[in-house]
């Protein structure tokens, strides 16, 4: 190319976008999870990025229940396997194909699509779809139970709810997963701040701005 180039995970460096300009920019540690197709996360420990040996950050594949749901990685019982959507929408497909009343397929196919998105879910969820709603309390759950153990690890200033789902539902159901989260805090009477990414779907594109700019410490 010419030119110098960085690489960084996507969910990474959403989340030191908003460690720089958005819902983390007063903070000294923070720990993202992006919640959308998959469930991904990313860290800032003491003002740096935090990488590990290049897969720090992988909340997803944590075990929320020994020999659980089958997750899209292969394993069992990762948070992903209850919270990520493709996992959500391969749960709902098995509860149509098995008689479930559900208003997801319907609205699917009225919007000419072939996947459920977060605005078809949205619209279910509007319409109190029993078994979107059901799957949703079933993440709320999952997600709990995960990043419950990261804040126990990692004992973040703030936690920040990002990704598809999370920007999307973070204001309705982002109270319910700190709810959730809490159940499992050791240290319980100083939670981390909840909140969710203020800079939406230019996260990430920030987020790479920054990598490319240099800007890895305030």
């Amino acid at each position: 190319l010419g030119a110098p180039v960085r690489l960084g995970n996507d969910v990474q460096v959403a989340v030191e976008g908003e460690f720089h300009l958005g819902a983390g920019k007063d903070d000294k540690t923070v720990l993202g999870v992006w919640w959308g197709t998959g469930v991904g996360g990313g860290l800032v420990l003491a003002g740096k990025p935090w990488l590990g040996r290049g897969a720090a950050g992988e909340i997803g594949h944590m075990v929320v229940k020994e020999g659980g749901a089958r997750c899209p990685c292969g394993r069992r019982g990762c948070m992903e396997a209850y919270a990520g959507r493709a996992a959500m929408e391969a749960k709902a497909r098995e509860g149509h194909k098995d008689g479930t009343k559900t208003k997801l397929f319907e609205i699917m196919e009225d919007r000419g699509r072939d996947r459920l998105t977060s605005g078809i879910w949205e619209r279910a969820l509007d319409k109190g779809d029993e078994l979107a709603e059901h799957l949703f309390d079933r993440a709320i759950v999952a997600l709990g139970a995960g990043i419950g153990s990261a804040v126990n690890l990692i004992d973040p200033d703030t936690v920040i709810l990002g990704g598809g789902l999370g920007v999307r539902f973070g204001e309705e159901y982002g109270p319910k997963i700190q709810k959730q989260m809490h159940k499992h805090l050791f240290v319980d009477d100083r939670p981390p701040n909840f909140e969710v990414a203020q800079l939406g779907d230019l996260g990430g594109a920030i987020g790479a701005a920054l990598l490319v700019k240099g800007r890895t410490k305030r």
